[in-house]
């Protein structure tokens, strides 16, 4: 039993960690989290803080360890089962999550908290038909859970029962009491409105991802006024701040040449993006004042801006780039019929092509960099790939960004011959010279990630291979944004087995072609 120092020590250490969280400083919370570790090992309440702060800086691993060891000594506390389960999933190991849940609802069959629990499991693994039941006992034991309504709308969404899902969500936002829940909730619901092709709804829903109740909101800050849908362009200057994740600043630029056109006859568009995307971004629209954004943590928040903005005074007015969207495109009908809105360097797409040589080359991309809890459910496993690694007369490349050596060797063994590596193309940092290299190829095949952003954007021919309902393809059967491309979804999570079948047939005909032609020529 501790004393009572004991537990006033703890809990100075516990507000002090918690107040370097709120103010963004993690390493800081790490550090007085184990030095407080350090002096009193078994402190139960130390180390499900310094549990929770783990899974937060991206050490599910970690995480899970450290609520092993909360469930060791307090083996009654049902939080800490239920948060070691989601480090599990955060790491993967999903079987590890379900067993632990199951074994605790043996105990606890009651507890609506568990059962919520156990449905997401078995969503991150991609089994939607499981969670759905899960949720279900949820709300039965809990009619009042907004968590596990949420979640069942997930579950719905995920099995493409999207009317079913707006239900769940409108169920789960009247249920809602924190801020944080309400506002994911919000987001929730545009993605499922863009997925049902609703893009007007959607896209004026999707500003919920700007509120500062989001979880690690970014804060623009900008010169003049913020832009509105109904204010007029013609004749301004305009600030558009990228925004989100690589393959959103590429997928969203799809709607700047509509941009452009709006701020004739003597507008001018400033654009900040994303460092590595300057060059390209330059070359692509030369009427643009292109720079760099810049992110900086304070006060537990994310600040975007605008560093190498020039002439800022004249600014009129300024907006994070997605919310374009809601003026330019409310509708499929509003995105173009051509293809490819960057321009990558011509002299560098002819260097690729003299390095490629004759016959058809493939580019292939299988993941992103993030592999955490649910998004490992969105790409066929490796030993799919196989028949299409298999195909002869095709030259394959690999476009895979990131610490993918053992993956490549592995793919290179199953084809029987070496997955080129493009020599001298540093792919996560040279994206100009990845997006030429895309468009030398004969195909790139992809995953969602954002080399297949940059491959669709700049028109080089694209297989996308995707989950069953994918918010971008904005109710449709491909990729609005990328007009050029193929997609081949699959019917539901874990059934990859027919999309890469149609894969390999698809590079099979590719090859059957390029034979065509070397034997015609």
């Amino acid at each position: 039993m501790p004393s009572n120092a004991q537990l006033a020590q703890s809990s100075a250490v516990q507000a002090k960690a918690a107040r370097l969280e709120r103010a963004g400083d993690l390493p800081g919370a790490l550090a007085v989290y184990e030095a407080g570790l350090a002096a009193s090992p078994n402190d139960v309440d130390l180390l499900a803080g310094l549990a929770a702060l783990a899974l937060r800086m991206g050490m599910p691993e970690a995480s899970a360890g450290l609520w092993a060891r909360v469930c060791e000594q307090a083996p009654d506390r049902l939080d800490a089962i239920d948060a070691r389960a989601g480090a599990l999933r955060a790491a993967g190991q999903f079987e590890h999550a379900l067993a632990l849940l199951g074994a605790a609802l043996d105990a606890h069959p009651t507890d609506a908290r568990l059962w919520n629990s156990l449905g997401v499991a078995h969503t991150d693994k991609g089994d939607a038909a499981g969670a759905l039941a899960c949720f279900e006992e949820a709300l039965r034991l809990d009619g009042r859970l907004a968590a596990a309504a949420y979640n069942r709308g997930g579950a719905l969404f995920d099995l493409g029962r999207l009317d079913e899902a707006r239900t769940d969500f409108q169920r789960a936002r009247k249920l809602a009491r924190k801020p944080l829940d309400a506002v994911t909730i919000d987001f929730a619901e545009a993605t499922r409105a863009l997925a049902a092709g609703d893009l007007g709804a959607g896209w004026d829903a999707y500003e919920a991802r700007l509120s500062r109740d989001w979880a690690n909101p970014v804060v623009f800050t900008a010169p003049g006024r913020r832009w509105t849908p109904e204010a007029p362009l013609a004749g301004k200057r305009l600030l558009v701040l990228a925004e989100q994740g690589l393959g959103d600043e590429v997928m969203f630029a799809n709607l700047l040449p509509d941009v452009l056109e709006a701020l004739r006859p003597n507008g001018r568009l400033a654009l900040a993006v994303e460092p590595r995307l300057v060059g390209l971004f330059q070359r692509s629209f030369p009427a643009a004042d292109v720079s760099a954004h810049a992110t900086e943590a304070a006060n537990g928040r994310k600040r975007r801006f605008a560093p190498g903005l020039r002439e800022a005074a004249s600014i009129d007015l300024w907006t994070p780039m997605a919310s374009l969207n809601r003026r330019f495109r409310r509708t499929v009908g509003d995105f173009p019929a051509t293809a490819g809105y960057l321009r990558p360097d011509p002299e560098r797409i002819a260097h690729w092509r003299a390095w490629l040589g004759t016959g058809p080359a493939v580019g292939l991309t299988w993941r992103s960099g993030n592999l955490l809890g649910v998004r490992r459910r969105e790409y066929p496993p490796l030993e799919l790939w196989t028949p299409l690694l298999r195909t002869p007369g095709i030259r394959l490349v690999n476009l895979q960004y990131g610490d993918c050596a053992d993956e490549l060797a592995a793919m290179s063994a199953a084809a029987g011959r070496p997955v080129d590596e493009p020599p001298g193309l540093d792919m996560r940092n040279d994206l100009d010279d990845l997006a030429a290299l895309c468009c030398a190829l004969d195909l790139v095949v992809s995953v969602p990630n954002a080399t297949g952003a940059l491959a669709g954007a700049c028109g080089a021919p694209l297989l996308m291979l995707s989950g069953p309902v994918a918010w971008p393809r904005l109710g449709t059967p491909a990729y609005p944004w990328y007009p050029q491309a193929g997609c081949l979804a699959a019917p539901r999570y874990g059934e990859w087995e027919p999309v890469m079948a149609r894969a390999a047939a698809f590079v099979a005909e590719l090859a059957g072609a390029g034979q065509a032609r070397a034997a015609a020529g």
